[in-house]
């Protein structure tokens, strides 16, 4: 004889409408009483769900995401009145035997003596001096840490807001027992380069590197390592760009303004970015949401003696050509000077990087973090091109661009690429 019980939240305090985030079982497996059924997660804790019996799960009544709250049905379990009864006549040897090792009070001059605390391992950590008690885990996984030994403090969580899951405790045993190296935050580095004494094999000379190269070193590297990067090349046909451009110089010329490439790809740049504003955008730490932008601000690279700075143009959407080529002249000028304020370095969105001036096809620029895109330029080239059943000898651009895959993929960098390669090729559309 068997009956199906109807497993509900039990009253878990104050809380309502928690999140589910994890089930530890499957329907048809069988389970010991305590034994975790799911895990729910509030904005302050994580809890697990025990079963309250033995017995057979029959039917799941939720799903990972779902909101319950006290009483509300998550479990049909398939419980034996003998397994109920065994269950029961557990239940009540326990007590008793609490009660046989509860230890007495005494009392003496109207004072409570507890009971001695029991004594340390002198190889245990106390709690507060691991970061496991702050790492973002459920319960069965603090349980299932503790069983192996592994500080949580140190493993790096891959589940919804960065919450450690079991597969990482066992990815961080693995990782650890085939001698991988651990940076000071949790996160495994790559395999350091033995030192070498260069000496040995001829003259050196130690030149150390200027603070502006470290600190764009260190950058770099830390966008690489953290943003996957995908490059898409293309090109676009500038040759009645050009012919407007040198048209304007004699203009810009009284004005005291040099008028370059890298002002047309600017506006360029916004009015692809205005099209695809996801580009225009900077993902959250968290990785949970996304902040799109609704200013402008383009960083323009400059290459220095001490190193490579991108001061950025504010709102350039709302300024003309003239004034923009102004502004990247005193801003570069500042730059190459030593001149420039970290105000004017400060508030980017996206990044161009052109190379034009000094030669090459194609290069796959570093995003600069926290931006989402960057743009790669090379120097434009006469190519022959066939339109209209002859060759024609157009001046083409090769340019690439790199964009964060979390946010961006490759349908998007493709189209992007293609707008901005029309919008170069007829600047009228800058217009639109």
């Amino acid at each position: 004889m068997s009956n199906i019980e109807e497993i509900k939240i039990p009253d878990i305090g104050d809380f309502d409408s928690v999140e589910v985030i994890e089930i530890a079982v499957s329907v048809g497996d069988s389970v010991e009483t305590e034994d975790t059924l799911i895990t729910v997660e509030s904005d302050k804790a994580s809890m697990d769900i025990p079963s309250p019996n033995t017995g057979e799960i029959k039917e799941i009544k939720v799903n990972i995401g779902d909101k319950v709250s006290e009483g509300t049905p998550i479990i049909s379990l398939l419980i034996s009145k003998e397994e109920v009864k065994k269950d029961n006549q557990v239940s009540k040897e326990t007590e008793e035997a609490e009660e046989k090792e509860t230890p007495k009070i005494e009392k003496s001059e109207n004072r409570i003596t507890p009971p001695p605390p029991p004594k340390t391992p002198e190889t245990s950590q106390l709690v507060g001096q691991s970061n496991s008690a702050k790492a973002h885990a459920s319960p069965s996984v603090r349980r299932f840490a503790r069983e192996l030994g592994v500080d949580l403090g140190l493993v790096y969580g891959t589940g919804p807001k960065n919450r450690i899951l079991k597969e990482d405790v066992k990815a961080f045993t693995k990782s650890i027992m085939s001698g991988e190296k651990l940076s000071n935050k949790g996160a495994f580095t790559t395999p350091e380069i033995p030192p070498v004494d260069f000496s040995k094999f001829g003259e050196v000379e130690q030149k150390p590197l200027t603070r502006i190269r470290r600190l764009t070193g260190q950058t770099l590297h830390r966008s690489w390592i953290t943003i996957p990067h995908v490059t898409q090349f293309d090109e676009a046909d500038i040759t009645e760009l050009e012919e407007f451009r040198k048209s304007k110089l004699k203009s810009a010329e009284k004005e005291g303004v040099k008028l370059t490439l890298v002002t047309f790809l600017i506006k360029a740049a916004v009015v692809a970015l205005q099209k695809f504003p996801e580009f225009n955008s900077s993902i959250e730490p968290s990785g949970e949401n996304l902040i799109i932008k609704k200013y402008f601000h383009i960083g323009v690279a400059v290459n220095t003696k001490n190193g490579l700075l991108v001061p950025v143009l504010k709102d350039v959407d709302k300024k003309g050509l003239f004034e923009i080529a102004t502004e990247i002249t005193e801003l570069s000028n500042k730059a190459r000077e030593g001149k420039i304020s970290p105000k004017d370095l400060q508030g980017g969105c996206f990044t161009i990087s052109s190379l034009g001036g000094i030669g090459g096809l194609h290069f796959a620029p570093i995003i600069n973090a926290p931006e989402v895109a960057i743009l790669g330029v090379s120097r434009a080239a006469m190519k022959p091109v066939y339109e209209n059943g002859i060759f024609e000898p157009r001046l083409i651009l090769p340019f690439a661009l790199s964009y964060d895959h979390r946010v961006i993929d490759g349908v998007a960098g493709a189209q992007f690429t293609q707008f901005l390669s029309t919008i170069l090729t007829d600047i009228r559309h800058i217009l639109l």
